[in-house]
């Protein structure tokens, strides 16, 4: 772990309750690879001009709108590791999006990418990167590929992501974008994430996009010692972010914040 790269449980905790005051509910993904839609945040003014319209091919303008939105949405709200920061400020989030939404690809929302499914809302991305605080050469396994979008952000803070998306045709079309930006340092499978992806563990960091009941025994299990996982818990209407870190001698849980994330399915789903 990098000292003072990750937040504090409290300040993290003190960011997310003063959000959720003003946040409204926001559209969730009902797969195991859902996205939070009651975390912090709103449609701000400053992220809708975040934005700023399509720019087209203009590689300048989207890297503007990328500089607004990790400023505005991300810095703003209290994630501060200049790792993220930077990875946030480098993948082109609206490649990840279809053509349609691209004039909204960096506002302060999740938008849909096909198959009643979301990109997740930026600010979501940064704070869970930033909970896992990793190395460069870490392992990462993420539940819930989606767009890609995030396995490509946790691709420029770890050496390899392995990524498990249940909805097959949006598994296949993330690893195509995936492929044809040249993250090849991940990889995605098509399945169930509740049981991981054993013959490629140990991982450093896991990191669950829905929320479990309780945390898949293989995916605790997979986890390397020294390890962290960032997973919302609970039931439909009430679940926690919990941050749970491998020892030697069994797991430590860090209850960071109440949260609200779509429900996690497959096996973990009954």
């Amino acid at each position: 772990m990098r000292p003072g790269a990750a937040l504090t449980a409290a300040a993290l905790a003190a960011v997310l309750l003063a959000a959720a005051l003003v946040a409204v509910a926001l559209a969730g993904r009902p797969s195991a690879g859902g996205v939070p839609f009651g975390v912090p945040g709103t449609a701000s003014a400053a992220g809708e001009r975040a934005g700023g319209g399509d720019p087209g091919d203009d590689p300048e303008r989207w890297a503007a709108a990328r500089a607004r939105m990790v400023e505005d949405q991300v810095r703003a709200r209290g994630v501060t590791d200049a790792r993220v920061l930077s990875a946030m400020r480098e993948v082109p989030r609206h490649r990840f999006v279809p053509e349609s939404e691209r004039g909204l690809a960096y506002s302060d929302q999740p938008l849909p990418i096909g198959w009643g499914q979301t990109i997740s809302q930026p600010y979501v991305v940064a704070l869970m990167c930033s909970l896992l605080d990793l190395e460069p050469d870490d392992r990462v396994l993420e539940i819930g590929t989606g767009s890609g979008y995030h396995a490509a952000v946790l691709s420029r803070l770890a050496g390899e992501v392995y990524s498990i998306e249940i909805v097959e045709p949006l598994g296949r079309r993330a690893g195509e974008t995936l492929a044809a930006l040249g993250y090849d340092n991940v990889r995605v499978r098509v399945g169930d994430g509740y049981e991981g992806w054993p013959e490629a563990a140990p991982f450093d960091a896991v990191v669950l996009t829905a929320a479990p009941p309780e945390v898949p025994g293989p995916l605790l299990e997979q986890l390397a010692v020294g390890g962290r996982l960032v997973v919302p818990v609970g039931g439909a209407w009430q679940q926690e972010l919990q941050v749970i870190s491998r020892t030697a001698d069994g797991y430590e849980t860090e209850r960071v914040a109440p949260v609200r994330f779509v429900p996690m399915t497959g096996k973990a789903g009954g």
